[in-house]
Parts: C-alpha cells; structure tokens; sequence
C-alpha cells in the first residue's frame, strides 16, 4: 500500500505524502506539508502549508498543525512547524508556526505524546520523549528538554524553558525556569507561585540513572537550593566540593544561563 487517503479529504498535489500514510475523513493537507512514511491522520485534521510530520506518527480528530501564529507583529513571512518521528498527537490539539522574531520554527522532537487540547505556540522547541497531559498551554519561544513531563492544565509563560528529566505538577501556572531533573508545582499557599520539590528521582531511575548519579545529583540540589545563602554560592561550593559529572554540569550550565530565573523551593523560615 502507498497511500490510503479518504475520498472526503482534501489533499494537495504540492504536498509530500510518504508510504504506508493513512489520512482519515474530512482532512485538509495543504501546499508544502511533508509527511513521513507510515503515518496515521485520523479525521478533522488540518495540516497548514511549512508544515513537516515525521514517520510513524499519530494524528487524531481536530487537529490543527501549522496555522499562522498569535502573534501581532506576525506579517505572513515564511516560516515552519517541524515534528518528529514516532509522535501523538491527540484530539483538538493546536501547534502554531514560527516567527520572524525567532529562527521562524516550531519544532517537536521524536517520541512524544500530546494529549488532548494541548496548545503550542510559536517557536516554541520541545525536546524528545517529552509528555504534554490534557490541556498544556505552551506560550511563544518556550523551550522544553528530552523526557519531560507536564501535568494537565498547566500553563507556560513566553520564554520560559523547562530542563531535561523535569516534571510539573498539574495546573501549575509557570513562570520561572524549571532547572533539570527537578520537580515543581504550585504551592499550597500560593496558586501562582511555581515551587520546587526536590529532584524527579522516581523519574531518573525510571530512564536508567544509577544511585550514584542520583546521590550526586541530590546533593547539588541541596547545596544550590537549600544550604547555601545564594544561588551563586551555591554553585560556586558545588563546582569545587562535587565531581562535574555530565548531569551536574547541564544542572549548573542551565542556572547559570536563565534569563527568568530559575523556580525555586520553600525554605523553612
């Protein structure tokens, strides 16, 4: 089979459709889409023009890939979508093109799952085996690391970025740096305060982190964001007492470069 497009769709003859792609009813495919082999469109589905789909993915009813941005300074300028292999995308989920104010693109990694009514906007970068739960809201220029999970209902704010291995709690309104490796939420005294809980360990020896790499881990986190007075000491005391292990050294560099800041934890007074 090469490709099995229903007769209700509406496929254009620009765009680039793989082998073994199945397009579902009542589709629109328009100019310039490229779609990898092998994958599924279920029905209601809009793929705009710039866009490009990976192979082995899985697109459900009402999705709408490629439309132009939210953007007020947005002037028509050509820019893209660009999604991975082996990625789910759920029902009524929207992922909106670049812009001029960026590198112009949008870009999914392979691997992940977006569940439904998830909203991803432009310029927005999301890593590989990343997990978006029921309604995200993932504002302009947000960047998200690989195994990332996010809780439903939780909003991003614009350049905001959320490091490798991190999780966030559902509802979690975001607006600070989410360092690696962490958990966050919203506390309990503070709805829109996004607060760390330690490290995502359950998360790290799910993908294979060794108790060592966990212990080391563990005690940076400890040292930045508990003992020492300031971030900045923090740091500089884990650079000279802790092994600059390739985890540390994304902990650290990832502080070191947030333009927000970094989410931080209740400290008992």
């Amino acid at each position: 089979m090469s490709v099995d497009i229903h007769p209700t769709s509406i496929v254009s003859p620009k765009a680039e459709i793989g082998v073994n792609v199945k397009i579902g009813p009542f589709c629109i495919i328009e100019d310039d889409v490229k779609i990898g082999d092998n994958s599924e469109i279920l029905s209601r589905v809009s793929i705009k023009k710039y866009t490009t789909i990976g192979s082995n993915c899985k697109i459900y009813e009402g999705v709408v890939i490629g439309n132009i941005p939210q953007h007020l300074g947005f002037k028509n300028e050509k820019t893209f979508v660009e999604i991975g292999n082996n990625v789910t995308i759920r029902e009524y989920t929207t992922i909106h093109r670049g812009t001029a104010f960026d590198d112009g693109i949008t870009k999914i990694g392979n691997n992940c799952y977006l569940m439904a009514y998830v909203h991803i906007a432009h310029d927005c970068k999301i890593g590989n085996d990343t997990i978006f739960a029921n309604a995200v809201n993932i504002a302009g220029h947000v960047k998200v690391g690989n195994y990332v999970f996010i809780g439903g209902m939780t909003p991003i704010h614009q350049f905001c970025r959320v490091g490798d291995y991190a999780i966030i709690g559902g509802a979690s309104a975001v607006n600070k740096d989410i360092p690696p490796y962490t958990k966050a939420s919203n506390t309990n005294t503070d709805k829109n305060k996004i607060t760390l809980f330690g490290l995502n360990t359950i998360g790290l020896q799910r993908r294979g982190f060794s108790k060592e790499q966990i212990r080391t881990l563990k005690e940076a986190y400890r040292i930045i964001f508990l003992k020492a007075p300031s971030i900045k000491e923090g740091i500089e005391e884990v650079e000279k007492k802790l092994e600059i292990t390739p985890e540390i050294k994304n902990l650290i560099e990832f502080i070191k470069t947030s333009k927000r800041g970094v989410a931080l934890p209740q400290r008992k007074k």
